[in-house]
């Protein structure tokens, strides 16, 4: 008869996160069967029991607990060795991955995404290629592949007829008059509530934001400038979009170039940014309105100088009033102009340039170099 078997006391570390796994992994997944047997039995539940519970042999649930009891958590994943010969070609392999990415319809499944066991039971009965394959086999075949279960996003094209125009003025303007091209644009909505984000922390204690119920301070939305030629970024916060912040905007852009010759400003396509008396006023004063397409805000350079602002001033931030607020971006941007090429500044611009990018394709479904 076998001796009796019970798994070591848990750590608190070690009980949360196998009640973690068990109360939010799949049941059917071996690291969830396996983190129920270590559960069960460190509370006193014998192995037969554990056996029914988990639909595996006693054994099975025996050497699980051993490994428990030599190695801690690691037993979590189990250490493949030996077994039969492999069944599954690469071909096979080539032809699961295609199967997973293409949609049920049409392969003639009256459905419109796939479940393990939907693509298991076509797999192994199909005009094409019969392949053989288990669940859980499968969920590592396209997770070596890299093909992974996502939600379905959703992308906007522009319809704007003067699309191409546009961007090849864009382009003109901030190639031959870098020194004379500036950008402008709205950053927000900025609300004051605490803003989840990151920083260091000891190990398994991160900092922690209180949750907020009721906002009572309203928004404000930072109205940018930015200078590609000096690369200096100001601007300052409003209570709302409208024309008459944008028309201050303007004019604090063309006190920066008080010589009188032309300047270049790109900012979107909003109705704020193109009243009567901003167009009356850009054509009197030689300022030149480099609008972006519809749906193409990621055209404006200043979309990127948002992304460090969003990082080191919003993110991980609990700013009581909108006044305190306000100060600490006004801060940021004296050091950010103190410091533009600083490799914080610059990383963080490089990661926001990679998000627009990713957005422009996702958009348009193409490489952002054939979109440009």
């Amino acid at each position: 008869m076998a001796e009796p078997v019970r798994a070591r006391r848990l750590s608190d570390q070690e009980g949360q996160t196998l009640q973690r796994l068990v109360r939010r992994g799949r049941h059917e997944s071996i690291r969830v069967r396996r983190a129920l047997i270590i559960m069960a039995s460190a509370s006193g539940t014998p192995v037969a029991a554990i056996a029914q519970l988990v639909a595996a042999d006693e054994d099975t649930v025996r050497d699980v607990i051993h490994a428990f009891n030599e190695r801690g958590l690691s037993a979590l994943d189990p250490k493949w060795a030996g077994g039969r010969p492999r069944r599954i070609t690469s071909g096979d392999e080539d032809f699961i991955v295609a199967m997973a990415r293409t949609r049920p319809e049409k392969l003639g499944r009256p459905f419109t995404r796939w479940s393990i066991r939907k693509l298991v039971d076509y797999l192994a009965d199909n005009p094409v290629r019969t392949v053989l394959v288990g669940r859980e086999r499968l969920r590592q075949y396209l997770r070596e592949h890299k093909v992974s279960f996502q939600r379905t996003r959703t992308w906007k094209e522009s319809t704007d007829p003067d699309r191409d125009a546009k961007l090849d003025r864009i382009e003109e303007v901030t190639t031959r008059f870098p020194q004379r091209c500036f950008a402008f644009d709205q950053f927000g909505p900025l609300s004051i509530r605490p803003q989840p984000g990151s920083g260091w922390a000891p190990e398994g204690k991160p900092e922690r934001q209180p949750a907020t119920y009721t906002r009572t301070h309203g928004v404000r939305y930072f109205h940018g400038c930015y200078s590609l030629g000096d690369d200096q970024l100001w601007g300052v916060n409003r209570e709302r979009k409208s024309g008459a912040n944008t028309l201050a905007a303007l004019k604090s852009i063309r006190h920066a170039r008080p010589d009188g010759a032309p300047i270049y400003v790109i900012l979107d396509n909003l109705s704020a940014n193109k009243t009567p008396a901003i167009r009356a006023w850009a054509a009197a004063h030689k300022v030149e309105l480099c609008f972006t397409p519809t749906s193409a805000s990621w055209a404006n350079p200043i979309e990127a100088q948002f992304g460090p602002l969003r990082t080191f001033v919003m993110s991980n931030s609990d700013h009581p009033n909108h006044t305190v607020q306000t100060r600490k971006l006004q801060a940021y941007l004296r050091w950010r102009n103190a410091n533009a090429r600083h490799p914080d500044v610059l990383a963080s611009q490089r990661r926001e340039r990679a998000r627009i990018r990713s957005e422009k394709q996702r958009r348009w479904g193409r490489p952002a170099a054939q979109a440009a």
